[in-house]
């Protein structure tokens, strides 16, 4: 019987991206999968771009009541909501790390039956991710940065930047971001300067690139990474440039970037923070000056008792729906390959490393959180490979 995957219409507000799309969801077709596509509003691609490959249109929401054996595929977090999830879904939950809440998101799955297969930590032999938006996320987040920037320049006393919306494509991204740019350089008389930490990744790397197609140069982009921050913060580097972009995977607890007493420092330039790797509410933030998330209708927030200048936050957590269409694209391809192996997924090594940090995480919730997951356990025989101490 061929494996079916349903791709979910996504409801995180101005989520435009897709896991799926109709170029590798005609691969999947092609490799005997059945592909059920839920109609969406807010997908970049139209409904009839997957009809036309052959995927099966089913109404928005309808993965709730799908049969239990089809694999809901998304992208962002569902909905916050009670009910026990009974399905195998593949998506960014944001619940492995402990942040804000994620008892009450990851105990939905053993509750139902269910089971997370995190797209966060698909790794590959080597331990390296198998697909990432961080190219994107680090080339969006540094556009946004520049804009506010120029925009506190002109606005002083403005609490937020206005609200923002996706681009067809990267060159009217890149457009947009060099008008305003000018903009902000009629007052300074200079271009900015931009500090990135974790420039060598690929969210860092895509960060530098967009300082450069805007006409950044080279010597006003600082480009840290292990080396320069091996020492510990806080930096003074950071207080001393116009723009801070944090690009870094954290995964353990380290010494914050910046604090209070660096930011109160009579030198400060810096204006603009972009958070990209955007760890909220996790209790090892290092850029530990916000406590909530900005979104693209309210890009920036004040972090309060700096002016002159004023300093303001951009932590939006899916900044490369910014460019839906190439993030999309370029993720939905690295990751073609997992998906491919999915039919079979007890041998595949991506998908047993997943499951096998789907019950170890499961393993450390509260008994309570995790009771049906606990008696399917012990009612079922040992799966190949898995183990809750691996």
């Amino acid at each position: 019987m061929a494996t079916t995957l349903h791709l979910r219409s996504e409801s995180k507000p101005l989520e435009h991206r897709s896991a799926l799309t109709p170029t590798t969801t005609k691969a999947l077709l092609d490799a005997g999968y059945k592909v059920n596509v839920e109609r969406s509003p807010v997908r970049i691609f139209d409904d009839e771009e997957f009809e036309k490959v052959g995927a099966t249109l089913v109404p928005e929401g309808s993965w709730i009541d799908a049969p239990t054996d089809h694999i809901i595929v998304g992208l962002k977090e569902l909905p916050e909501d009670k009910f026990a999830l009974k399905h195998t879904h593949v998506q960014f939950a944001h619940c492995y790390k402990s942040q804000g809440g994620w008892e009450e998101v990851l105990s939905r799955f053993p509750q139902g039956g269910g089971t997370l297969l995190d797209l966060e930590f698909l790794t590959d032999e080597q331990g390296r991710r198998v697909a990432a938006f961080g190219y994107h996320a680090g080339y969006a987040g540094a556009a946004l940065a520049i804009e506010a920037w120029a925009w506190q320049l002109h606005h002083p006393e403005a609490k937020t930047m206005p609200g923002v919306s996706s681009y067809p494509n990267q060159d009217a991204l890149v457009a947009n971001v060099k008008a305003r740019m000018q903009e902000g350089e009629a007052i300074t008389k200079r271009k900015p300067t931009v500090l990135v930490i974790g420039a060598l990744g690929r969210c860092g790397r895509g960060a530098v690139d967009l300082c450069k197609q805007a006409g950044i140069p080279d010597e006003n982009i600082l480009k840290w990474d292990m080396a320069e921050t091996a020492k510990g913060g806080p930096f003074d580097e950071i207080v001393e440039s116009d723009i801070f972009v944090n690009c870094i995977y954290l995964s353990e607890e380290i010494p914050p970037f910046v604090n209070e007493k660096s930011l109160k420092q009579d030198k400060r330039k810096l204006s603009v923070i972009c958070d990209v790797s955007c760890d909220t509410t996790n209790p090892h933030n290092p850029v530990p000056v916000y406590t909530e998330n900005s979104t693209f209708s309210r890009p920036t927030l004040p972090v309060v008792g700096y002016d002159n200048p004023p300093l303001c936050v951009i932590s939006i957590d899916h900044l490369p729906s910014l460019l839906p269409r190439e993030a999309s694209e370029a993720f939905s391809q690295a990751l073609l390959p997992s998906l491919l192996s999915l039919n079979d997924r007890t041998n595949s090594k991506v998908w047993q490393q997943a499951q096998n940090l789907f019950s170890n995480k499961v393993g450390t919730l509260p008994e309570s959180m995790r009771s049906t997951f606990q008696k399917m356990a012990d009612s079922m025989p040992a799966m190949p490979g898995l183990s809750s101490k691996s």
